[in-house]
């Protein structure tokens, strides 16, 4: 989904209008959250579990921390522990992270103070040692002590498959099919560059939780080049490492869970003002047509190399190229453009990275993960896909598509012309799908014609947006669907 400012989302929510592949986002909502420490937690009896892993370097590391509540309903939290060498707090996420000598305290952000009982909150923090790094030993929330005053627990069990390709099918490693089932996770390609952290709402242990209730195998999360890469436009806080970290910490969480993670290329640089444009600017604030090639092949050189370790991460190229709407090429050039971007996109003011750049880019960091690459025309187009297909010499690449009740293709005819002949030899993987109705008879009926194809799926998407200008699946994080939200979740839990 392309996704706009929130001016812009106010502007059209008002007159009702929606052209392409549309999605739009609002703001991170803020608010300091300091006061949720207040009579409420004074009055409830406090139990807790606390899970504490890290990802050690040698001069640094980050701690993933993972709260457990175990006693009556929290609204508010201070978690409290201390380490025993010399330890310095950099940065932290998911709350409010300070440090006094060897003493460290966290407090709840303003949108995860609420734990009930038997949820989770997940945090994490980047610090800087030298000499030992011993794990902490004791910790406390409100000033009860956790783990039955014992040391750290286990992070949680279940780990994604490893993936692969086999034929026109996913396969784990001991070559079982896996169909993916998921949701979208948007937040990642915009809270950023607009300065509202790095998430929209919670992406802690509770939430996938909450996301885990509707036999979800899979989420989709997009994310910004400019964010990744640390460039000047992204505010410091939100850019380079600490935007890198995030993901990570996500990205971990996810395949903890036994979910997996797709990392979706959403938005990208290049300044573009023609036919069908978003923004006006080249800093990735918006959809671009096609991905640049000043910055989009190294950013998919450090996702890879990030992430090829764990091939149960897969990698989604670019989410929804339109090179043939840009109405400065014709319909077989958008083809070639789409490919091989550079001087094939012919009329682009920027020049591109096409899918076969963007592959190579991967494919060079040695990573073998499973990577798909989206159609042309918002990725709802995969007419050519097949002829102009790029050469990947490991074989593990599938197709995306998208699909909206207010797309072009979006019949049973259609898909029978279009998509049956893609998903007979590759995975067909349906990275969105969706419809801004509110309700979910489009969704019902294109479901079922995936099921019928081997195709795997996801619902755009899991954010508390307005369903008619989102569209949204969820109403409340705990997984409160949606009246559109509504058909996905049955499906998913009658499957």
């Amino acid at each position: 989904m392309r996704s706009l400012s929130p001016r812009t989302a106010a502007a059209v929510a008002v007159t009702g209008t929606l052209t392409g592949a549309l999605c739009l986002v609002g703001s991170v909502a803020t608010g300091t959250g300091a006061g949720n420490l207040g009579t409420g937690v004074a009055r409830a009896a406090v139990g807790c579990k606390v899970a504490y892993t890290k990802n050690d370097w040698g001069t640094g590391f980050t701690a993933s921390v993972t709260i457990t509540n175990q006693g009556d309903p929290l609204n508010g939290w201070k978690l409290a522990y201390s380490y025993t060498g010399n330890q310095r707090l950099s940065s932290g996420w998911n709350g409010k992270w300070a440090q006094s000598g060897t003493a460290v305290t966290v407090t709840n952000e303003s949108w995860n103070g609420s734990l009930a009982t038997g949820a989770a909150v997940q945090i994490g923090a980047n610090f800087t040692y030298s000499g030992k790094n011993d794990d902490p030993t004791a910790f406390s929330v409100n000033g009860v002590a956790c783990n039955g005053g014992g040391g750290p627990t286990d992070p949680p069990t279940g780990p994604a498959p490893a993936l692969k390709v086999s034929g026109n099918k996913l396969v784990d490693a001991g070559g079982k099919t896996v169909t993916l089932r998921g949701v979208n996770r948007s937040g990642g390609e915009f809270a950023c560059v607009q300065g509202n952290g790095f998430w929209d709402g919670p992406m802690d242990a509770a939430s996938i939780t909450a996301i885990k209730s509707w036999k979800v195998n899979a989420v989709r999360v997009p994310l910004n080049s400019d964010c990744w890469l640390g460039l000047s436009n992204v505010p410091a806080a939100y850019r380079g490492t600490a935007y890198q970290n995030a993901v990570r910490a996500y990205v971990g969480l996810l395949l903890d869970n036994g979910l997996t993670p797709i990392l979706d290329l959403h938005w990208t640089h290049g300044l573009w003002t023609g036919n069908d444009s978003h923004c006006q600017t080249a800093d990735a604030e918006c959809q671009k047509p096609m991905p640049d090639a000043q910055y989009t092949p190294e950013f998919w050189k450090q996702v890879a190399t990030a992430f090829k370790g764990d091939t149960g991460v897969v990698f989604d190229l670019f989410n929804e190229p339109y090179p043939n709407n840009l109405q400065v090429m014709d319909y077989n050039q958008s083809w070639k453009c789409w490919r091989d971007g550079g001087a094939d996109c012919t009329g682009l003011t920027y020049e591109a990275a096409g899918m076969q750049d963007m592959l190579d880019a991967v494919r060079g960091t040695g990573a073998a993960n499973v990577v798909i690459a989206g159609g042309n025309s918002y990725s709802n187009d995969l007419s050519q896909w097949l002829a102009n297909k790029p050469s990947d010499p490991t074989g593990n690449l599938a197709a995306a598509w998208h699909s909206y009740n207010f797309n072009y293709c979006k019949d049973s005819g259609c898909w029978d012309q279009q998509l049956a002949p893609v998903a007979a030899q590759v995975p067909l993987v349906a990275g969105e799908i969706g419809e801004n109705s509110c309700g979910h008879s489009y969704t019902d009926t294109l479901m079922a014609w995936l099921d019928a194809h081997g195709a795997s799926y996801l619902g755009w998407t899991w954010n508390t947006w307005d369903c008619s200008s989102g569209p949204s699946l969820i109403s409340s994080y705990d997984g409160t669907p949606t009246a559109y939200g509504a058909g996905l979740r049955a499906h998913l839990l009658g499957s």
